[in-house]
């Protein structure tokens, strides 16, 4: 896997860049100016990064995904993974037929559903899942893989399945590592 380099980084024209950011040069990226990349975050080959999005510190995403921020945005949060070929909508088509669907139609012809997606700190996303408009995945949740996310979860649960259900509660140890690494990476 090749990155881009910092100052190719610098003139895609990022609406804010962190610190050793690395993004692959297989990966696309839209809108630029409309995404912040957190320090030491990474965008592996094939991904597709779109709209406002906007990415903490440490977090990875990992090859084939594709997060469509549009207009209403997808925000991850600090320590973040999205597995292989995740796929997260900040919007969507109505699909019920009242209404045009398509990116080729101009919008007073649909009625698109556009929503702002949160993952919040320390959520993994496992590969194959999908998460809807307008879904808070929230802090420390676990999400199995080729789950199908269209409603919020509560805070540290691992949730799998198409819905997405809480199976059981998520430990928390994970917290104590997490201070641990960022007291050494101060020194």
């Amino acid at each position: 896997m090749a990155y881009l380099s910092k100052e190719q980084l610098l003139s895609m024209g990022f609406k804010a860049l962190g610190e050793s950011v690395k993004v692959s040069d297989k990966a696309s990226i839209y809108n630029p100016e409309t995404i912040m990349l957190g320090d030491h975050s990474r965008i592996d080959d094939f991904c597709i990064v779109s709209g406002k999005v906007s990415i903490g510190r440490y977090c990875h995403i990992t090859p084939m995904c594709l997060v469509a921020g549009g207009s209403p945005g997808i925000t991850l949060a600090d320590f973040c993974t999205l597995a292989y070929g995740v796929k997260v909508f900040a919007q969507s088509d109505d699909y019920s037929g009242k209404t045009m669907v398509n990116s080729l139609v101009p919008a007073g012809f649909k009625n698109e559903y556009l929503a702002e997606v949160v993952l919040e700190k320390q959520v993994i996303v496992g590969a194959g899942s999908t998460i809807f408009p307008g879904v808070t995945v929230r802090e420390g949740c676990s999400v199995g893989a080729m789950t199908l996310v269209n409603k919020s979860t509560q805070p540290w649960g691992i949730y799998a399945g198409n819905p997405a259900r809480r199976i059981k509660d998520r430990k928390q140890d994970l917290l104590e590592l997490e201070a641990q690494f960022l007291k050494e990476q101060q020194k």
